[in-house]
């Protein structure tokens, strides 16, 4: 319950939810004839704006992403660990297994143990049935990997877990297992500071790999430059409106967490 809950409650805090809210409450006003009507209708049109504003998707996103910039030379460990939520099953008419936006995180992996920073890979992450089901993504990302040069007996799984949480809690029993000490923490730099402040309160000893960066240096000089990006990035946009979700969701997941005793 509380899986299904923690996807469905916060959609009504995000742009777009709070907004079909303000704007239900405002039809529900006008029915009443009550003069408070133009209130949500304002509120409504404010949160449209902020939420799909350039500027300020940049800052949240950033605010998050340059918590944990990736290290020059990051060091050798024992594993490396790839959190799930970067693929997509096989299901007809895809001939294979695809990559999510979030994709970077299974090449970066690859990558890093072609570099030898590990001599085994850690895939953490299940599918939930009531949002289509199918193979572990576990399993997917293996299928990846192992295309990437990575060998099949380098590869452990973690096919159940359906959380940030439950990854950390899972990959904690492999470590015990398989004798692990030190890992390689990789997933999508939005997510790491909430990843790695649950793995580290678990006592694990994890190193941030980030990757999927969705913001630069120069994105960020780039929407304070001429005048013409100033205008453009004060007007909403759908993608927008995406990038200060994701960020927003990941600021309330640290709330949750830190209230449920995971952080």
């Amino acid at each position: 319950m509380f899986l299904y809950l923690s996807k469905l409650l916060p959609l009504f805090l995000y742009p777009l939810g709070l907004t079909c809210v303000l704007l239900f409450a405002s039809l529900v006003l006008l029915w009443r004839r009550s003069r408070w009507t133009a209130l949500p209708i304002v509120l409504s049109l404010v949160l449209l704006l902020v939420g799909g504003n350039g500027w300020m998707g940049e800052w949240l996103v950033r605010s998050l992403e340059f918590q944990n910039l990736p290290l020059t030379a990051l060091p050798k460990a024992d594993a490396i660990v790839v959190l799930g939520g970067c693929t997509k099953p096989a299901s007809p008419p895809r001939p294979w297994v695809e990559v999510s936006e979030e994709g970077d995180r299974v090449l970066y992996a690859a990558k890093l143990y072609r570099d030898g920073r590990a001599p085994r890979v850690i895939l953490s992450g299940g599918r939930i049935d009531w949002k289509g089901g199918g193979t572990p993504e576990a399993d997917d990302m293996a299928q990846l990997i192992e295309t990437m040069g990575v060998p099949k007996a380098a590869i452990l799984q973690d096919p159940t877990s359906l959380n940030t949480y439950e990854n950390a809690v899972n990959v904690k029993q492999i470590m015990a297992t398989q004798s692990i000490r030190r890992i390689l923490l990789v997933t999508s730099a939005m997510h790491m500071p909430r990843s790695l402040a649950i793995f580290k309160h678990l006592g694990i000893d994890a190193i941030a790999a980030p990757t999927d960066f969705n913001t630069t240096e120069r994105d960020w000089q780039e929407i304070q430059g001429s005048t013409q990006a100033i205008v453009l990035n004060l007007l909403p946009e759908a993608d927008r409106f995406n990038r200060t979700t994701r960020a927003l969701k990941e600021y309330l997941g640290l709330v949750v967490y830190r209230l449920k005793g995971w952080l």
